[in-house]
């Protein structure tokens, strides 16, 4: 994905298929076929509680959060937050240089 989202500063479903249409000449569908193939596995493993890794990216990990009591910070009034799970990222050491602007 060397060329620049000139429409958006989002990359979105759509210009990742783009580009891999693009860049390997798959046709637009089989493209967005696997775009969503890939972040459907991403779902799945996340919906199983299991750590996503992907080399030189990151790793997803579901947490769970246990209820508490929260503050509404207008009123100050407390309000009991449920229990639930959350999805954090972590950026590879990789991905970090690159943003970084280090080799």
């Amino acid at each position: 994905m060397s060329d620049v989202n000139k429409d958006n500063d989002t990359v979105t479903r759509a210009y990742l298929a783009e580009s891999l249409y693009k860049k390997f000449g798959y046709s637009r569908a089989e493209s967005a076929d696997l775009v969503d193939a890939v972040i459907e596995e991403v779902i799945i493993g996340m919906e199983k509680e299991e750590e996503v890794k992907i080399s030189s990216f990151g790793t997803f990990k579901v947490k769970k959060k246990n209820e508490r009591i929260g503050r509404n910070p207008k009123t100050k009034q407390e309000v009991p937050v449920t229990a639930r799970k959350v999805v954090s990222f972590y950026v590879s050491n990789i991905l970090k240089k690159r943003i970084n602007g280090e080799k």
